[in-house]
């Protein structure tokens, strides 16, 4: 009752306070349809992460930063630093949103369903973060239905800069990255090289043991003006890393002591050809690989159990024609092979491939002095799941003030079996090709944005509604005596609705606050319209996705102390639905409700240094995000870092 309590007071203050900065400067995205334009002329709802938002928040890793900064964005982990993590856009489990970094898509072929964990992504490499939500098929293709994350990793300034950044702090966690970077008319380059360490802490409930977690990186990006028309870039991000992580609740027999080894890497090329200033056209080669493998500690005596490996290759031509100021059309043609190598207890790899060509057009125009329009579709054809079409229509209404927009889009979108789900569901059982389809779905949302100079504030609110049907989930066959198990598209509609709203505030140069509230209400139909599951479930909402989540920043500077910033965040998150864990049976419990306040503090010395202290989880708040897995106790983190 008290968190609540202080939760509607915090409400209450804000929203008599509370403001955004007026943004001078148009704000430009290229995730809603891989084009540079206007924020305000487009009809979805996009969030804009930039170097400096990631970097004040002091956070190692992106989850953490996507968990207290967006709308709709519920983040959870199944321990500490390193364990298995996921964002859930709009209520929809993590395989509904497709993730990019530096335009190669990270979803992972050899992972179940084909998704991305966001264990492994650092913060200070990455230079921004655009979050696309809705439906994006259209452009994205198949996961793309609650949406897309576009993330950015840094690239060269003009001159020369080298810049060293060292952290240290509580549970042994150690943070170093050098970076060398630069750029003139013809050429700009980054180079980056970072080791995260930490002892950890356990990553479940019942035991206390420390789990610990290393992560190496690389990040590299070259761009070279050939000539007049033609020019080259290329990228390349390559993580290595090693967790211990726990397996079992009971901890009568359990021994605590699991451990992955993986690799993820992806890179591209890319020419680019602009015969006019109208006319732009890419070619880009992109690889993505990634291995996981999974055995014991050192001295535990237990075997290597499973080894993963997935691997895509693309190439993807897309194009770009301004027929004037106010109509223009992108286009692409693409084809991804995907593999998976699946290797169980040793016995021997077995592969499962397919491949997909897309073709694709989005189409935008201004159709009247306030009104701009988008309208595209994307058709996709996979060498085993066969056909499946999408489209998109968006529209904004943009005030002759420039002070309120409008905004509206529909679109459908699918969601193709991954190799795993195809083939490796109790693999042995997977005799022939198995008669799976495509899941398929259709969203709508309508919101507003309005701002008030005088008052320096803006606020945003969005409606959403998305659907989809023929959800693929594990199915028992057989009888009682002779039980199998493979995927099968199920009866059902799911279902995610919901309201975000966003505002922020500058109450003077000293004192600015932000507040985001998300109410999501999610109907799992696969469970729910099936008469031989529903009983076994209290309710019907989706697995880990709160009803309501509220993210509060304060920012502040102390007066006389310009160089010295002050960031307060705070999260309540309601209480959830989960399983449980699979050691204990399947059953359905629930994930308390949990207030967590972080404070990072940041000081400029000499224009040269930079001083940081982070603690997080203030008041040692013990919450969960995933039923049994521990989150962080209070922790301090150190730094410095100096650029020259």
């Amino acid at each position: 009752m008290l968190k609540k309590i202080i939760i509607t007071v915090t409400i209450t203050f804000t929203l008599i306070l509370t403001n955004l900065f007026s943004n001078e400067i148009p704000t430009i995205v290229i995730a809603p349809s891989k084009k540079p334009q206007s924020l305000s002329t487009v009809g979805t709802s996009v969030v804009v992460l930039d170097e400096k938002f990631l970097e004040d928040t002091g956070e190692f890793f992106l989850g953490d930063v996507l968990a207290s900064s967006s709308t709709s964005a519920n983040f959870f982990q199944t321990g500490g630093h390193g364990a298995t993590s996921a964002i859930q856009l709009r209520g929809l489990p993590k395989r509904y949103s497709t993730v990019y970094i530096d335009g190669v898509k990270m979803s992972d072929p050899s992972s179940v369903s084909g998704d991305f964990d966001f264990n492994h992504i650092l913060t200070s490499q990455l230079s921004r973060v655009e979050i696309l939500k809705g439906n994006q098929s259209s452009v994205y293709g198949s996961g793309a239905i609650g949406g897309t994350i576009n993330i950015t990793t840094k690239r060269g300034q003009s001159g020369n800069e080298k810049a060293l950044n060292f952290k240290n702090g509580s549970h042994g966690t150690q943070n170093l990255s050098l970076s060398y970077s630069g750029a003139d008319e013809k050429q700009n380059y980054y180079f980056g090289l970072e080791r995260f360490h930490t002892d950890g802490v356990s990553q479940m409930l019942h035991n206390d043991e420390n789990d610990r977690y290393r992560n190496n990186s690389l990040v590299a990006n070259y761009k070279r003006q050939l000539s007049n028309k033609f020019s080259f870039e290329s990228n390349l991000r390559f993580t290595d890393t090693y967790l211990q992580y726990d397996k079992e609740v009971n901890t009568a027999t359990a021994t605590h002591n699991e451990e992955e080894d993986s690799i993820q890497s992806s890179a591209n090329i890319s020419l680019l050809y602009e015969p006019s200033s109208k006319f732009q056209n890419k070619i880009t080669y992109a690889n993505t690989y990634i291995k996981r493998i999974y055995g014991a500690a050192p001295g535990s005596g237990n075997t290597i159990k499973d080894n993963y490996y997935g691997d895509r290759y693309a190439i993807l031509y897309s194009g770009n024609y301004n027929f004037n100021l106010d109509n223009s059309v992108v286009f692409g043609i693409e084809r991804e092979d995907d593999k998976i190598g699946y290797n169980k207890d040793l016995t021997g790899t077995s592969n499962k491939a397919y491949y997909t060509t897309s073709s694709y057009y989005d189409f935008q125009s201004r159709l009247t002095e306030n009104i701009y329009g988008t309208f595209g579709s994307r058709f996709d054809d996979n060498s085993i799941a066969e056909n499946e079409d999408s489209h998109r229509a968006s529209l904004a209404y943009l005030f002759d003030d420039k002070l309120t927009k409008l905004k509206a889009s529909w679109g459908t979108g699918f969601r193709y079996p991954s190799l795993y789900e195809m083939f490796f569901v109790y693999a042995s059982n997977a005799k022939s090709l198995p008669n799976v389809k495509a899941e398929n779905s259709r969203s709508f949302d309508f919101g507003i944005e309005k701002s008030f100079p005088d008052l320096n504030l803006d606020i945003e609110a969005t409606y959403f509604d998305i659907k989809y049907d023929d959800v693929l989930e594990g199915w028992k066959t057989g009888n009682s005596s002779g039980l199998n198990y493979t995927t099968q598209n199920m009866p059902g509609t799911v279902k995610s609705k919901g309201l975000e709203l966003t505002s922020k505030f500058k109450l003077n140069d000293n004192l600015n606050f932000g507040l985001n509230y998300t109410y999501t209400s999610t109907y799992d139909g696969a469970e729910q319209d099936d008469p031989d599951k529903n009983t076994s479930y209290y309710n019907a909402q989706m697995v880990r996705v709160p009803r309501n989540l509220i993210n509060l920043s304060t920012n502040f500077k102390l007066p006389g102390y310009e160089n010295l910033n002050i960031s307060l965040n705070t999260k309540w998150s309601d209480m959830a639905r989960d399983y449980g864990n699979g050691n204990r049976t399947y059953n359905d419990e629930r994930i308390d409700d949990f207030l967590v306040n972080d404070l990072y503090l940041k000081y400029n010395l000499w224009n040269t240094y930079g001083l940081s202290l982070n603690v997080t989880n203030i008041f040692n708040e013990k919450y969960e995000t995933s039923r049994d897995y521990r989150q962080m106790d209070r922790t301090f983190n150190f730094g410095i870092k100096r650029v020259y």
